[in-house]
């Protein structure tokens, strides 16, 4: 499309030539003569001049620059946005598949799409234009809303409870078994059955190979607009808040909480039975045994304030050069201390 047309349905200004044809978005250094790129940290700027891209996303206060600018509020929303435009992944078309498995007493919506190998079961209830790839299984019981969308080898397990626009990646299991054994005098583990369900409100998604395990009791919760990336364990019984990010390889222990807009960046290992307030950061590879404070930052493990732990990470390649300081300076203190005893006497 022409970039004036790109700029008008992004709702954005434009500084320069309209007419350019645009193809594709790309990234700065990548982009070719015919496709869009952004600029979301004004310290990129200078490498603009190196891009070979026929226009750019870019917020009113850069200086100007040598190509076209569609001019954003929030340069990198608008980019997805943009990227949304010309790349639509490839939607099955509406219809059950003749070797899917469908329970009599199930439920499906109008419009839906359901693949070779599928298999849903007793009483499920699914709502309006799902599409649910090959080879997901949804146990009996389950309730999953409206434009419900589920990649291959996703699982839902009984009785679990899914909102609307829902995105479950290939490999997510939602409703597993929570970790949970008692011990018997002989030393052998009673398992604990894990009678609570997984509920997923509205607008989640949730990438590859993640697990979010059922309660013993109560519920397990994912609440609405939350972003889950691959490979995160959410352990029984646990809350996670509104449009939280958590990243990869996270793990939450049975009954952790999360309030509102909680970021955990990747490998955050959190102890059970806390809670983590709203707008709180934890920087990667942290590890969380207390309460979190609302609004804020922490590193380190165990996890302290991130400022204070920056400035103990660069002290901690010099300390053996401080203990050897500190070393030659107890030495010296005795040496005087001695010089001036024996002056006294």
């Amino acid at each position: 499309m022409k970039l004036q047309e790109l700029a008008e349905q992004l709702g954005c200004d434009l500084r320069g030539d309209g007419g350019v044809e645009i193809s594709g978005v790309a990234g700065m250094e990548y982009a070719s003569a015919s496709q869009i790129t952004f600029l979301a940290n004004p310290k990129y700027a200078h490498k603009v001049k190196n891009t070979q891209a026929a226009a750019i996303i870019a917020a009113a206060s850069v200086p100007e620059l040598p190509i076209p600018v569609v001019v954003s509020e929030n340069p990198y929303l608008d980019f997805a946005r943009a990227l949304a435009l010309f790349y639509q992944p490839p939607k099955p078309a509406a219809g059950i598949h003749p070797a899917a498995v469908i329970a009599p007493t199930a439920t499906i919506g109008e419009n839906a799409s359901i693949g070779a190998g599928a298999v849903i079961g007793e009483h499920v209830k699914i709502g309006r234009n799902a599409v649910i790839h090959p080879l997901v299984v949804i146990y009996e019981g389950a309730e999953i809303g409206d434009d419900f969308l589920g990649h291959a080898h996703c699982v839902v397990r009984e009785h679990c409870r899914i909102g609307h626009r829902v995105i479950l990646q290939n490999g997510v299991i939602i409703g597993g078994d929570g970790f949970g054994f008692a011990k018997r005098k002989d030393g052998s583990h009673f398992k604990i059955v894990q009678s609570g369900p997984v509920v997923i409100e509205d607008d989640v998604e949730i990438q590859t190979l993640t697990s979010v395990d059922r309660a013993t009791v109560g519920e397990t919760r994912v609440r609405r607009g939350a972003k889950i990336d691959s490979l995160v364990q959410i352990g029984h019984a646990c809350e996670v808040g509104e449009d939280n990010i958590i990243c990869s390889q996270t793990g939450l222990a049975g009954s952790t909480i999360l309030k509102k807009n909680v970021l955990l960046a990747g490998q955050v290992g959190i102890s059970g039975h806390l809670t983590i307030h709203d707008n709180a950061i934890v920087y990667a590879q942290s590890g969380i045994g207390h309460d979190v404070a609302a609004g804020s930052i922490v590193s380190g493990s165990p996890a302290f304030d991130a400022g204070d732990w920056r400035r103990a990470i660069t002290a901690y390649p010099k300390l053996p050069e401080l203990l050897k300081t500190v070393r030659q300076l107890e030495k010296r203190v005795k040496e005087l201390e001695s010089t001036l005893t024996g002056k006294s006497e």
